[in-house]
């Protein structure tokens, strides 16, 4: 039976509300629960569940969602129960915002991209004691990511690093090591969907980790070898138009198919609007 938690407040609904322990509000938008929070206090969730409200069962499932997820999510069924099985979905992406007064009359107030919500963490972990483990990418990019992060927050706790090519028999004996180390936050960085697949199939070895969170192209951007879009590209919604200059042979394509059905999945898949989520412990 579930057991609904009972402390304090943590998690702030709006600039002055506060709901009870670990609930907050979410918008339906594109069929997903996307939550209304902002970076820092989706940051304050985030150490709350990788530290003080660990399952015990399985790691808590924290993914992000954008015009790239929508699309997909419309199309694949499979896909949009992993995604609807997650614990907390962001608004990884301008449009994904726009959408939710679109059809919802509601607003989320921030846009939370992983790129800046691990910062928001990293600054939280030097007051809070929270350690994190870094999983996915090539092994080059891997380790300059974590050198980087190590670099800019001297006092993170890194408990350990892997790459993300291994094969179906490695995988089990390389998350039970993860597992043994005890991370309170795992980044997992294998891109959509192989990462929401890869937290399905897996979660079951890692019982003692706090929270998994994906991570997409993440560690590219730590390690440097990818750049953020100009800031007002970024609130303009055309970060993904300066990915495609970045990177024409491997991203053109994708969303110039992409981006129209996700539009269109955006704006006319109906809502239920905005409802109340509350976390609860097996």
């Amino acid at each position: 039976m579930a057991m609904v938690l009972d402390s304090e407040p943590t998690v702030a609904a709006g600039p002055d509300a506060r709901l009870g322990p670990l609930e907050f509000e979410t918008i339906e938008i594109a069929g997903m629960p996307i939550a209304r929070l902002t970076s820092r206090e989706t940051a304050l969730l985030t150490i709350d569940l990788a530290t003080t409200y660990r399952r015990g069962d399985r790691p808590w499932f924290s993914t992000s969602a954008n015009g790239q997820v929508a699309s997909m999510v419309a199309s694949d069924p499979a896909f949009r129960a992993l995604m609807n099985s997650a614990d907390v979905i962001n608004a990884d992406g301008q449009p994904v915002r726009m959408a939710a007064r679109f059809v919802a009359g509601a607003t989320i107030r921030e846009r939370v991209a992983t790129t800046d919500l691990i910062h928001d963490v990293a600054e939280l972990a030097a007051t809070r004691p929270v350690s994190m483990f870094f999983l996915g990418a090539s092994e080059e990019e891997n380790a300059k990511a974590v050198a980087n992060m190590q670099l800019r927050y001297p006092r993170l706790n890194v408990v350990g690093r892997l790459h993300g090519y291994h094969t179906e028999a490695e995988w089990p004996a390389r998350l039970r090591e993860i597992n043994a180390l005890r991370p309170d936050i795992v980044w997992l960085a294998l891109g959509v969907p192989n990462e929401q697949r890869f937290f399905d199939r897996y979660k079951h070895l890692l019982p003692d980790v706090g929270l998994v969170k994906t991570s997409g192209g993440l560690f590219n951007f730590l390690s440097g070898s990818a750049k953020r879009a100009p800031q007002w590209m970024q609130a303009a919604s055309l970060e993904w138009a300066y990915r495609v200059w970045q990177e024409p042979r491997r991203l053109f394509w994708r969303y110039f198919i992409t981006n129209p059905h996700a539009i269109w999945v955006l704006l006319t898949t109906k809502s239920s609007g905005v409802t109340r989520r509350r976390l609860t412990l097996p």
